[in-house]
């Protein structure tokens, strides 16, 4: 099964990097400078930000279905990062390395299946996800510090 994995659309975040500091931290934004490699994934270009790289640390909604699985969780977006990363039938940086937790949802936003999968193990992961039946589509998270990686579609 074909899947299409795409980062998080680049204009909704550019208008933060204008703010100065204390504009962003009445957002609960923090501006950082990427400090190590990997260790600041961008979840707009879905790659780990260069070291002294400006990033911003913010809450992201990712899950807004009004059930009891909404959620939303700190990410990171670059500066730097002005397209979404988008593939299909491929992963992109920021999910190598990394545990991954995938979790299938229903068109209603309800969750029906998870599991852990690492590299290269996990294409074979999505897959499994996506044909469970019901499941409209998946997220993506590290499975250690819980954080939204991306979305996860069947490809047309």
């Amino acid at each position: 099964m074909s899947f299409v994995i795409s980062g998080l659309p680049a204009e909704n975040f550019a208008p933060l990097f204008a703010l100065d500091d204390a504009a962003l931290a009445a957002r609960g934004v923090v501006r950082r400078k990427a400090t190590a490699k990997p260790g600041f994934p961008c979840r707009i270009a879905l790659r780990d930000a260069e070291i002294g790289e400006t990033v911003l640390l913010l809450n992201h909604a990712h899950q807004t279905a009004d059930t009891p699985y909404r959620s939303s969780y700190a990410i990171y977006v670059s500066k730097s990062a002005v397209a979404a990363w988008t593939g299909e039938n491929t992963l992109p940086p920021a999910m190598l390395g990394r545990p991954i937790a995938l979790r299938a949802f229903d068109e209603s936003g309800m969750l029906l299946n998870a599991e852990i999968a690492r590299d290269e193990a996990l294409p074979a992961a999505i897959e499994r996800q996506l044909a469970t039946p019901s499941a409209a589509y998946l997220h993506a998270h590290n499975a250690a510090h819980g954080c939204f990686v991306t979305r996860i579609d069947r490809a047309a």
